[in-house]
């Protein structure tokens, strides 16, 4: 029985496995971005993401440790060194992936794996990080209660304005109005005395 054994084969032997997962992850380190499949994108992230982890702090043991992983000194040398320096303050999450589609050939989900430190499009600008504050629940004053005393004044405001308008309109038709009128009794007044 196979309980919980949630592992990604990937249709290969654990040799051919463990050598593909460490070419991909080599490639990835050098290259910064790399395409394949989506079910490896998943099982490169598991493999590369510790070692991600283990440049951060830079000891002989670390890079002996990476080294047994990833078998190539110019990776080593290059992730040690290079970016280490870019994901030094972040807390995991080292990699991207984005689909691409499916491939031609057999209709394979296809994807982008990506260091995410290393895509200028989709990094925003770096904001300040801003220190922690601790939030009491007693006392002093809301900055609820000053929104809803701003915005209690911009309706009273626009409130007003709405009325003057409607003032406006009201005598500018009244006149109108009065003129019609004339006119009609006017116009009744006539007609009585052709009648006559």
């Amino acid at each position: 029985m196979r309980h919980g054994k949630k592992f990604n084969h990937l249709g290969r032997t654990a040799p051919h496995r463990k050598a593909m997962l460490s070419n991909m992850a080599s490639s990835l380190i050098l290259n910064k971005r790399i395409t394949t499949t989506v079910a490896k994108a998943k099982a490169l992230r598991k493999y590369v993401e510790p070692l991600l982890t283990r440049a951060k702090d830079d000891t002989t043991h670390s890079r002996r440790t990476v080294f047994s992983y990833l078998q190539d000194k110019e990776t080593v040398t290059t992730l040690f060194g290079e970016v280490a320096e870019k994901i030094a303050n972040r807390p995991g999450g080292y990699t991207r992936i984005i689909k691409t589609g499916n491939r031609l050939g057999d209709n394979a989900d296809m994807c982008i794996i990506e260091l995410v430190d290393y895509n200028e499009l989709m990094l925003k600008e770096a904001k300040p990080a801003k220190a922690k504050t601790r939030r009491s629940r007693r006392g002093g004053t809301s900055t609820k209660a000053v929104e809803t005393a701003a915005a209690e004044v911009t309706e009273s405001e626009v409130v007003e304005e709405a009325v003057e308008t409607t003032e406006d309109a009201v005598t500018e038709e009244t006149p109108e109005l009065k003129d019609e009128t004339s006119e009609t009794d006017t116009d009744e007044s006539e007609e009585k005395e052709a009648d006559k």
